[in-house]
């Protein structure tokens, strides 16, 4: 079976889920969905890539086959771009459709719906009636939060009502597909990311109860979505409960990296700035090794740290932005909050910090959920059967 990709190349998110379906022996092809300098995530293997960026790819990356843009290939869209002034994307588009037309892959999967499903749905138009069973999946915010908004809600629209197959990591985004016109096949819900090996990673857990730990996690993203400062702001709120305590702080932005050395200058509480390029293992351990981990943004799907901190024995601080109602309870397995209020994530982190009968039976309801809903080897199954599904509805042979 062949199958053609259309996501970010330098994504975890694009490696994970490639790596889901990497040893099926399938003939696996990914074209970037973003058009720009191109790294390739260090994790992707056994896929072939069809880049359409300036950068050569790095001589490491022996499992990725790469098929790339001649020179004059590339000299000629710098000279369309800079001298004429043209979109890149119609190039982009024009290079997607033809190699769809080369390829002739059974399955056309878009991961994500900005970049990948738009590119796609360009590509479509350009083919007509010969375009493959299509496969659009949800990630994070593409209709929870860009379906509210004008310039997009168009768009989304037209990408629902024109693909197949859908899939997302949250019943939410199952009823807002619909009601954006799919009509299409819904695949079972689960995260993009895959699942986790439960044997491995205990032996990154702490032993003991979670509520004798004494440090605290913060996703550190503050951007368009991300809302660390507020965990930071509420966290000095209640400085007055966290002597003892040490504050780790990952994927920081550069704004959050200023505030987290004035939060520690100010209350004197550690902080420690996770370098980004840290091995997942350590920041499993990380949440392993706290009592609280608080992710904070105005909008996702299934948050990964929230994942994390849940397999790890962390009480999960959680924005109730995401569809974390659908895997904790809140008071009673995760505390759930806005994401821009630092008081409700204060009147959170005071409970979080005092209530030790919460935070381990809390460990404990959220290491059942996760044995039954996040074992690596079951999503991996999972994710494959989206394409042996397409495969036996169109004949082709896997």
């Amino acid at each position: 079976m062949r199958i053609l990709l259309v996501a970010m190349a330098n994504s975890i998110h694009t490696a994970r889920w490639v790596g889901q379906i990497a040893n099926e022996g399938w003939d696996l092809h990914l074209f970037p969905s973003t058009d720009t300098w191109i790294d390739v995530h260090p994790d992707m293997r056994n896929v072939t890539l069809h880049h359409t960026g300036f950068r050569n790819p790095p001589r490491t990356q022996n499992a990725v086959r790469f098929r790339g843009v001649s020179f004059a290939g590339r000299a000629k869209d710098m000279w369309r771009r800079r001298v004429l002034k043209e979109e890149g994307t119609e190039h982009q588009a024009n290079r997607l459709a033809r190699l769809v037309d080369r390829l002739s892959p059974d399955i056309v999967h878009s991961l994500e719906i900005q970049h990948a499903g738009y590119l796609s749905l360009e590509a479509r138009r350009r083919l007509g009636g010969s375009f493959p069973p299509w496969i659009v999946t949800n990630w994070g915010s593409d209709i929870y939060l860009y379906g509210r908004l004008a310039e997009h809600a168009p768009r989304i629209r037209e990408v629902l009502s024109s693909c197949d197959y859908y899939s997302c990591e949250c019943l939410r985004d199952v009823a807002l597909a619909k009601s954006f016109g799919f009509g299409g096949m819904v695949f079972p819900v689960f995260p993009n990311t895959g699942g986790f090996d439960m044997k491995e990673i205990a032996s990154l857990r702490q032993h003991g109860p979670s509520s004798a730990r004494r440090a605290i996690m913060l996703k550190g993203y503050q951007h368009w979505g991300g809302r660390a400062l507020t965990g930071l702001r509420a966290l000095e709120r209640c400085a007055d409960r966290l002597a003892g305590y040490e504050v780790w702080i990952y994927s920081a932005t550069p704004d959050v990296a200023v505030a987290a050395e004035l939060f520690a200058n100010s209350t004197g509480i550690p902080v420690t700035l996770i370098p980004k390029d840290t091995p997942h293992a350590e920041i499993l351990s990380r949440h392993g090794r706290a009592r609280i981990s608080i992710g904070l943004s105005i909008s996702d799907a299934i948050s990964t740290s929230l994942l994390e901190a849940m397999v790890m024995g962390s009480l999960p601080i959680q924005s109730w932005t995401a569809c974390a109602d659908e895997w904790i309870v809140d008071g009673k397995s995760g505390l759930l909050v806005p994401p821009d209020d630092p008081e409700a994530v204060e009147a959170a982190l005071r409970r979080a910090l005092s209530d030790d009968e919460l935070v381990d039976k809390a460990a404990e309801i959220n290491l059942r959920t996760a044995a039954e809903r996040l074992d690596r080897e079951r999503i991996r199954r999972m994710a494959a059967g989206f394409y042996t599904q397409v495969a036996a509805g169109t004949g082709c042979s896997g």
